[in-house]
């Protein structure tokens, strides 16, 4: 299966949502996600990714922040608090959750 940044932001920009789930297998589950100005997302109860598709901007991931940009990778541990902030426009990143409920432990 292959599935571009493009198409998956065309599927997207159909939708009421910030987020489109476009594939899953087993525990895999992939999205596209693409905030308006302000990222309302709660802790999850997966471990997550994101390779982040385009953009910048603030990650606050457990109290901490740091600056991203296009290509960047960003790990969450299953229930912690995070958000994207003073992203750009552009900003979309794809999301890959994983693994059992509660996650996998501490990296």
């Amino acid at each position: 299966m292959k599935i571009s940044p493009k198409t998956a932001l065309e599927e997207l920009s159909g939708k009421d949502s910030p987020f489109l789930t476009l594939f899953e297998h087993g525990s895999l589950s992939v999205e596209i996600y693409k905030p308006e100005k302000v990222d309302l997302q709660q802790p999850h109860s997966r471990d997550e990714v994101y390779v982040v598709v385009s953009g910048s901007g603030e990650f606050l991931n457990d109290g901490k922040r740091t600056t991203f940009s296009q290509g960047d990778f960003l790990f969450v541990p299953a229930g912690v608090e995070h958000r994207f902030e003073n992203f750009t426009d552009d900003f979309a990143t794809w999301v890959i959750f994983y693994g059992p409920e509660g996650g996998e432990g501490k990296p």
